[in-house]
C-alpha cells in the first residue's frame, strides 16, 4: 500500500456537498436564523392584510428583531469557531507535511532498503509492526484535516449568503416599521379616558424637576374612573413580560459607572427596537421629559404607573386604552448596515449598537423593584 499516496488522496478529496457533522451547531444555528428572517418576510406581506393591522405589524417586528439578533448570535460563534478551525487546520497540517515527506522519502527508498533493519531481523519485523500501526493514525489525522477544511468551508460560505438575508431583513424591518406608524395613525377604535383638565398636566411638566417629581404629581392629577381590566395587575407579579426584546443591564437601585443609583431596571436592546405596553393599561402621558428622551407612562390598574424612559419615538395619546402587546413607541437610533453585522461578528464579539431602556414601576405613588414584577430570565 502506498501510504504518502493515500494521505494525500485523503488530504485533496473534493466534497461535492457540504453534508454537515452533528456537531456543527454554529452552523445549524446560522442556517435556522436565516429561515427565520424569511418566514419573517413572508408574514410582512400577511400583516399588510390583516383585519388588525397594528397588531400584525407588531408581532412582524418582533419576529424580525428576534431573528436578527438570532442571525447576529449565529455569525459571532461562527467566527469564533472559524477562528478556532484556522489555528487547527494549521497545526494539523504542519504535523501531516512532516510525516508525509518522511514516508515519501521511505517509499522512493527500494525495498530491501525499506524492510532490512540494521540491527536485525527482530529489528526490522519491529519497524514493520510500527509502520502498520502508525498508518491508520496517519490517516486518520488526514481525515480529521480533511473534516475541519469542511467544515470552515461551510462556515464561510454562510456568512457570505448572511449578507444578502441581513440586507433583506434590514429593508423589510424598515418598511415595517413605517407600515405600523401609519397604521398607528389611522387607527379609530382604541377605548379612551378622560383627564378633567389637561392644563395641569401642561404645568406639572413644566414645573417637574425630575422623573419623581413628574410621576408623584401625575398620579395626584384627576382622571376619569379606571376601567374594568379583565386581570389584576398585582396578580401578574413575576409574570409581565418585558416591553422590549433586550437583555437586562442594570438591577434596581444598582449603581452604574459614576455611582449613580435609580429606582428602576435598565435594559438594553438594539437600535429602534420596539416598545410595546407589558400589560394592558391607560396611558397617562408621552412625549420628552427632561434628560430621559421621550418617556410613556402607563396606567395599569389604579394605584400604578409603569414608567417606560428612553425611546426615540412614541405612539398613542393620552387617555387611550391600550390592550397588553399594543406598540407603544421605539428606541432611539437607527438600523445598522448588513455589513456592520459581518464586521462585528467577524471581530467575535456581536455587538452591534445597543440602546437602553429605563423602567420603573410606582405603587402608590413609590417606587418599587420591576425585577420582582417582569419575567426576567435572570431574577
Amino acid at each position: 500500500m502506498k501510504i504518502a499516496r493515500a494521505l494525500t488522496l485523503a488530504l485533496c478529496l473534493t466534497l461535492p456537498n457540504l453534508a454537515l457533522a452533528a456537531s456543527d451547531e454554529p452552523v445549524f444555528a446560522a442556517r435556522n436564523a436565516a429561515e427565520n428572517l424569511r418566514a419573517a418576510t413572508q408574514a410582512l406581506t400577511d400583516a399588510r392584510e390583516a383585519r388588525d393591522r397594528v397588531s400584525a405589524l407588531s408581532n412582524t417586528i418582533r419576529a424580525y428583531e428576534k431573528g436578527l439578533q438570532a442571525m447576529r448570535e449565529s455569525l459571532r460563534r461562527a467566527a469564533i469557531r472559524e477562528y478556532s478551525l484556522k489555528l487547527q487546520i494549521e497545526a494539523r497540517r504542519n504535523q501531516l507535511s512532516q510525516l508525509l515527506g518522511v514516508l515519501q522519502t521511505l517509499e522512493r527508498a527500494s525495498t530491501p532498503l525499506l524492510l532490512i533493519h540494521p540491527s536485525g531481523p527482530l529489528d526490522t519485523a519491529r519497524s514493520g509492526q510500527i509502520l502498520s500501526e502508525v498508518t491508520p493514525s496517519l490517516l486518520r489525522r488526514a481525515e480529521d484535516l480533511r473534516a475541519e477544511l469542511e467544515e470552515m468551508m461551510l462556515l464561510q460560505a454562510l456568512q457570505t449568503a448572511a449578507k444578502d438575508d441581513l440586507e433583506s431583513g434590514l429593508k423589510a424591518v424598515q418598511d415595517a416599521r413605517v407600515a405600523l406608524t401609519k397604521a398607528i395613525g389611522e387607527r379609530t377604535n382604541l377605548p379612551k379616558r378622560f383627564i378633567s383638565d389637561a392644563e395641569q398636566l401642561d404645568t406639572l411638566l413644566r414645573n417637574s424637576e425630575t422623573l419623581n417629581g413628574f410621576a408623584h404629581g401625575l398620579a395626584d392629577l384627576p382622571f376619569d374612573s379606571a376601567p374594568e381590566v379583565p386581570a389584576s395587575f398585582a396578580a401578574a407579579r413575576g409574570k409581565i413580560p418585558l416591553p422590549v426584546f433586550g437583555a437586562l443591564l442594570r438591577r434596581f437601585n444598582e449603581a452604574d459607572a459614576s455611582g449613580l443609583r435609580h429606582p428602576g431596571i435598565i435594559l438594553s436592546a438594539p437600535s429602534v427596537s420596539l416598545v410595546t405596553a407589558p400589560f394592558a393599561a391607560t396611558i397617562r402621558y408621552l412625549g420628552p421629559l427632561l434628560d430621559y428622551g421621550n418617556v410613556i407612562i402607563l396606567e395599569p390598574e389604579a394605584g400604578y404607573l409603569i414608567v417606560l424612559a428612553g425611546l426615540g419615538e412614541v405612539y398613542g395619546e393620552v387617555g387611550q386604552i391600550l390592550s397588553a402587546g399594543d406598540p407603544v413607541g421605539l428606541l432611539r437610533g437607527s438600523d445598522p448596515a448588513a455589513r456592520d453585522f459581518l464586521v462585528e461578528a467577524s471581530q467575535g464579539n456581536g455587538e452591534i449598537r445597543q440602546e437602553t431602556l429605563y423602567i420603573e414601576i410606582r405603587q402608590d405613588r413609590n417606587p418599587v423593584d420591576p425585577g420582582a414584577w417582569f419575567a426576567l430570565a435572570d431574577k
